[in-house]
């Protein structure tokens, strides 16, 4: 819908969805001195598909944060344990100028709530259980000027930041809309009352089995510390098997092949099955347009290579609220434009390239043999595979050893996505 100028705004930026890209973009906006309100559908606590594994590169953003992660509920670990090929081994994270080097559990039950309660203490407002249906645009220049709610509320601002999910109606009442040459994921996860519930590592199973059939993707099984444990599956759709998939009934039968002793049994199960789809590699483009931001899932901001999320969303937040504050100190509506077209292009310099080694990466992994090689043939190699690690997660230092210089390299040279 359209609506005239309006002459007063309910804030400079209005951020819809408070998950972790939503709470860290308000948190750096408040932080910039501006006028920031959160409007989250749910009212937290509330649950949501996720590993909840948190890389080094997501406890970074806690830490640039204030979230006090020393605070009981976060669970460390040291790295990952990866099983595959016959092989089982450790794989600790490594030791980086840039990133700590040990990362964190904790379940999105609260996970959410304490980053949006953070980015509340620094002066954010935050309204729960508030439901954006569409985008409320300006009759004169066909800029978003605000949003309007299931409620027929309208609360209008000087820019909007889409941090609503891999479904956004904001992205798609602007116009923008997914694109199918990138690759896209689907988490099936449940919680069992087990004793692997309390564990230094992340456990990685890099064979995932439908019959005879290697799939692209890897089994999870993520120590909560209270007892349970988060076990569950991601997959990618670049083989042919993706969509006749029953995802849930093969995570049943995953989890019915593991040892006894680890009792994932239904009758252990404290959750039912979920499932969620997981958009990568900047699925949704551009990330700007017409006073519009697109921040963590909305904009397609997960990994390829290992289906990460959560950091991707904090760190989209802190450059969209970078480039926001910058525009709104603009003299001029043409001034503040042209800060705002930058986003788009900051993104790609920061993953683009990146972004798009993964997007090769999925595609061959999905070739029938690929995946099979690389498990019997790349495992057994300790210094292969620390590369890796670094490779998939992302984690390296701008100067650091040859693993690090060759990352950055091959980032730097590739398309950005």
């Amino acid at each position: 819908m359209t609506v005239p100028p309006a002459t007063q705004a309910d804030a400079d930026v209005i951020v819809v969805g408070a998950g972790p890209a939503g709470s860290a973009t308000a948190f750096y906006l408040a932080q910039a001195g501006l006028d920031v309100l959160l409007l989250e559908k749910t009212r937290f606590p509330r649950e949501k598909v996720c590993g909840d594994g948190l890389t080094p590169r997501a406890v970074k953003q806690l830490l640039n944060m204030g979230v006090d992660i020393d605070a009981p509920g976060w669970i460390r670990n040291k790295g990952l344990r990866v099983v595959g090929g016959g092989h089982r081994f450790e794989l600790d994270w490594p030791q980086l100028e840039r990133f700590p080097d040990f990362g964190l559990v904790r379940t999105r039950q609260d996970f959410d709530e304490i980053v949006a309660a953070n980015a509340v203490k620094n002066g954010v407002r935050l309204m729960e259980g508030v439901t954006v249906t569409e985008p409320v645009l300006d009759d004169r220049s066909g800029h978003i000027a605000g949003v309007r709610t299931k409620d027929g509320r309208v609360f209008r601002s000087r820019v909007v930041v889409a941090a609503d999910g891999n479904s956004t109606r904001l992205a798609l009442g602007m116009g923008l809309h997914k694109r199918d040459d990138r690759p896209m994921g689907v988490a099936v996860r449940t919680y069992f009352q087990s004793p692997r519930h309390d564990d230094d590592y992340l456990e990685i199973w890099l064979e995932l089995w439908d019959g005879d059939t290697l799939l692209p993707g890897y089994g999870w099984i993520f120590g909560v510390g209270d007892g349970t444990a988060n076990v569950g599956l991601g997959l990618l759709n670049t083989s042919a098997q993706f969509k006749n998939l029953d995802y849930r009934d093969l995570l049943r039968r995953w989890c019915r092949a593991m040892p006894a002793d680890w009792e994932f049994t239904e009758e252990n199960m404290t959750a039912p099955i979920r499932g969620a789809a997981l958009p990568m590699a900047f699925n949704r483009q551009p990330h700007y347009t017409r006073g519009l931001l697109l921040v963590g899932d909305s904009g397609g901001s997960i990994n390829p290579f290992n289906g990460e999320g959560i950091a991707y969303a904090m760190e989209t937040g802190e450059i969209a609220a970078e480039v926001v504050a910058k525009s709104l100190k603009g003299t001029t509506p043409a001034q503040q434009e042209r800060t705002l077209r930058t986003y788009p292009q900051t993104l790609k310099d920061a993953y683009g390239g990146y972004f798009t080694l993964g997007r090769w990466f999925v595609e061959a992994i999905g070739k029938p043999g690929v995946m099979s090689f690389g498990t019997r043939h790349g495992l057994p190699h300790p210094r292969l595979m620390r590369f890796a690690i670094k490779l998939l997660g992302n984690l390296t230092d701008r100067r650091g050893d040859a693993s690090d210089l060759i990352i950055n390299a091959l980032s730097k040279v590739a398309p950005p996505a």
